[in-house]
């Protein structure tokens, strides 16, 4: 085991005395971990009630040791502990299960060093990014929790500085970026840290509007403007007096309605459609839009004059892709969002599933991910931690072609199912029940395979 991600991890050894445990724990502690190792189960819950403890080793079946009994105290005691079940070649079935039950892995007798070792750096390296998560989350302060943004890229860092220096201003701002980024949280963000957060926070999407309405929607109507006006009614701006007025999508909004638009925040004065008189507004304005406004202004499909009123302060938010490591800290946020929502037990998600999610291109990003997490957490037929077979199978797809994993001519059918197996493997991660979907096999026969070819 290279160097353990957990500062002098605390790992409980329950195993009976022998020379290959006794092997293990002093290889352990050679690798700077407290090892605590008792012979029957009895002592092993003792310690699990009086010690924090960040890692489980222990048999499926022995005298005076009930494994599965065992797994689950300690996963009350430590919801994120990794747990690493010891079985024989016929507990096969019994490994399964208690990985469904939160066991991190389970390995095969005889014990091989080397390979728990290199489970236990994996599961405690996980185990910290799910307590650093939760460190983080809890240590936000409003400075980075504001409109319910909670991010840690740089990215994201250098638009909680743009926030904060804008905030206190009257002036535009123009939020750029892909459809689904967050636009709309970072407007609500500056209207929060702003001195207006008392006052209303009024949103309008342009681009949902049909064109003949826009004008209405913004500006107002008086009764008998138009066919279906039998009242007087306020626009956006006028609700949005003294506060803040966002106008998402604003690259939507047709040439007619521009012009308007400019004066009103040239000079804060407008007319309701159908009057003669003039009101005025005190309202600070944020807009967004996922288009290239430079290029449909010199294509003459926006006017320049009022891009340049509204483009005064750009922020431009980024696409999720292009900010990989913000995903755990949303993802976690969004488990335990909708598992509340929907009263369900879940405390994360496994390390594989995290991986597939993080490697996963978002087109629709932080929103396609927080509608792929809902959908997890309601479609779940378990609860616990969510896995990868809970993954949606259009964003869970990793194929690979004949020539990539290097097939050649002249392989032997059990060299080929050997490299077809660990290739698949590699894949998804280690995935294997996802891997036996994907090779169409038993769990249980992907096991007996591994064996049977040495890759365990």
């Amino acid at each position: 085991m290279s160097e353990i991600s957990v500062p002098r991890p605390r790992i409980l050894v329950v195993l009976p005395e022998s020379k290959s445990a006794k092997e293990l724990v002093v290889s352990l502690e050679e690798d700077e971990a407290d090892v605590l190792w008792v012979h029957e189960g009895q002592s092993a819950y003792d310690i699990l009630d009086t010690e924090v403890v960040n890692a489980l080793i222990y048999p499926l079946r022995q005298t005076r040791i009930d494994g599965l009994r065992l797994q689950k105290v300690a996963r009350e005691r430590n919801a994120s502990i990794c747990a690493i079940a010891i079985a024989t070649p016929e507990e096969i079935e019994l490994g399964i299960e208690a990985m469904r039950e939160g066991a991190y892995d389970f390995q095969l007798m005889p014990l091989n060093f080397a390979k728990i070792k290199a489970v236990l750096e994996r599961g405690l390296s996980y185990q910290q990014l799910v307590g650093e998560v939760s460190n983080l989350q809890r240590r936000l302060d409003e400075r980075y929790r504001f409109g319910g943004i909670a991010r840690r890229s740089s990215a994201w860092q250098r638009i909680y500085r743009q926030v904060e220096q804008v905030a206190q201003s009257k002036t535009s701002v123009l939020i750029r970026g892909e459809t689904g980024t967050g636009k709309g949280e970072v407007a609500k963000a500056i209207h929060q840290q702003s001195r207006r957060r008392g006052e209303a926070f009024v949103e309008v999407n342009c681009g949902a509007l049909p064109e003949g309405v826009v004008e209405s929607e913004l500006f107002g109507h008086e009764k008998g403007a138009f066919t279906g006006a039998a009242t007087a009614r306020k626009g956006r701006f006028e609700l949005a007096d003294e506060g803040t007025l966002f106008l998402d999508e604003v690259g939507d909004i047709p040439p007619p309605t521009q012009v308007k638009l400019l004066r009103v925040i040239q000079d804060g004065r407008f007319e309701r459609v159908g009057a003669t008189q003039t009101r005025g507004v005190d309202v600070r304005l944020i807009a967004a839009t996922h288009r290239d406004l430079d290029s449909m202004v010199d294509s003459g499909a926006y006017r320049a004059d009022l891009f340049y009123r509204l483009n005064v302060i750009t922020i431009e938010v980024p696409a999720l892709r292009e900010c990989r490591e913000d995903i755990p800290l949303l993802v976690d946020e969004f488990v335990r969002q909708f598992a509340e929502d929907n009263e369900k037990s879940f405390s994360g998600i496994s390390a594989r599933a995290l991986d597939i999610l993080i490697e996963y291109e978002w087109p629709g990003n932080v929103r396609e991910l927080k509608n792929c997490i809902e959908g997890m957490v309601v479609m779940s037929s378990r609860e616990g931690m969510l896995q990868v077979d809970d993954i949606p199978r259009y964003i869970n797809r990793r194929e690979r072609t004949f020539s990539e994993v290097g097939f050649r001519v002249g392989m032997s059918i059990k060299e080929m199912e050997k490299m077809a197996i660990r290739e698949t493997l590699k894949a998804v991660g280690n995935d294997r029940r996802r891997a036996a979907e994907i090779l169409q096999i038993g769990l249980s026969t992907l096991y007996r395979k591994e064996i049977e070819y040495n890759m365990r």
